[in-house]
């Protein structure tokens, strides 16, 4: 990851990271300015980890919520919710500092961490939308078509997959080897600058492409069958009708889910990858933007739980309530009008 450099009026980079040849500069904030970042960065932590914990939580401990769409729900905020409590911390020193303190180890461990958790969430969103397209254009056969053996295996590939992606990368020596032609010049000292090369950008771009390409087109046929379904809707039982209705809205809420995601991720996509063509030239201060407004979404998917699921408010209402602790709380009906 490069590093982030945040510019302004009242800054003084007249101080470098560390008393050596080829440190890097740093910019240095007044108490006020240093104050107000941490504050904001610590609330928007506080705000991804308490609520995909909760999320985490309702899944695991409700057993009306135990189907497979939901423990894809929960793989995702446990994602999400390692993503704050593990990388946003030392994130938010380096943008504040301008600095990495840190070591080597550290460095490479934070990197490795920050790119899992960011690839298991889209690839966890791309495997939602395929759950979304088989439940809204196969109802009859998607009980057994998607069970919960086949979302542990959806579950299996979403972790593992960008785990052995981006060891491969940052625990072997292929870059420095055999990519060597794509290299930049070395980072300064103090930068935590692993992946600062043009091949990273490309090779990341269809990672992140290809499974949007997916959810794009396949939400494109879930809004075209459903409309069908909506028209048709008079003619089915209530019992039908109900549990369509149910399926349609399940889907409309990810798929909010999933625009807000690539809302968030895509001007962090495209200038990691135009500017590896162009030497790097997106100011500090640009990047930090990009950088933080996508780890933003980490936080969105619970307050989209929040204003679209009622079984999403009814556990969060029993569980900050005394009956939390009774025996029949955990197997409440929350799908229950």
């Amino acid at each position: 990851m490069r590093a982030v450099f945040i510019q302004g009026a009242e800054e003084h980079p007249a101080a470098f990271c560390y008393q050596v040849n080829g440190s890097c500069p740093r910019t240095v904030h007044t108490l006020g300015i240093q104050l107000v970042i941490y504050l904001a960065c610590a609330a928007g932590m506080l705000i991804i980890v308490l609520g995909n914990l909760f999320v985490a939580f309702a899944v695991s401990y409700f057993k009306a919520l135990h189907t497979p769409t939901n423990f894809l729900l929960l793989s995702l905020a446990l994602a999400d919710m390692f993503l704050g409590l593990l990388v946003l911390p030392l994130s938010t020193i380096r943008s504040v500092e301008s600095c990495w303190f840190f070591g080597d180890f550290l460095c490479r461990l934070h990197t490795y961490l920050d790119t899992l958790f960011c690839l298991t969430s889209i690839f966890h969103l791309c495997f939602i939308s395929i759950d979304r397209h088989c439940a809204i254009c196969d109802p009859l056969l998607y009980p057994s078509k998607f069970t919960v053996r086949v979302a542990l295996r959806y579950i299996l590939a979403g972790w593992g997959v960008p785990a052995t992606y981006t060891s491969f990368f940052l625990y072997t020596n292929v870059v420095e080897t055999r990519l060597s032609q794509w290299l930049e010049e070395m980072p300064c000292v103090g930068s935590c600058q692993l992946l600062l090369n043009k091949f990273w950008g490309w090779l990341n771009f269809p990672l992140f492409f290809v499974p949007c390409l997916i959810m794009i087109s396949l939400y494109v046929k879930i809004f075209v069958v459903a409309t069908r379904q909506a028209q048709q809707i008079t003619t089915l039982s209530n019992s039908l009708a109900g549990a369509a209705k149910h399926e349609r809205k399940a889907a409309k809420t990810l798929g909010i889910a999933v625009g807000i995601y690539l809302l968030c991720w895509l001007p962090f996509t495209i200038d990691t990858m135009v500017d590896s063509l162009l030497h790097f030239i997106t100011p500090p201060l640009v990047f930090d933007i990009f950088i933080w407004f996508a780890y933003f979404n980490s936080a969105c998917n619970p307050i989209i739980y929040v204003f679209s699921y009622r079984w999403f408010r009814k556990a969060l209402k029993l569980t900050l309530s005394q009956k939390l602790f009774s025996p029949q709380t955990r197997t409440v009906d929350l799908y229950q009008e």
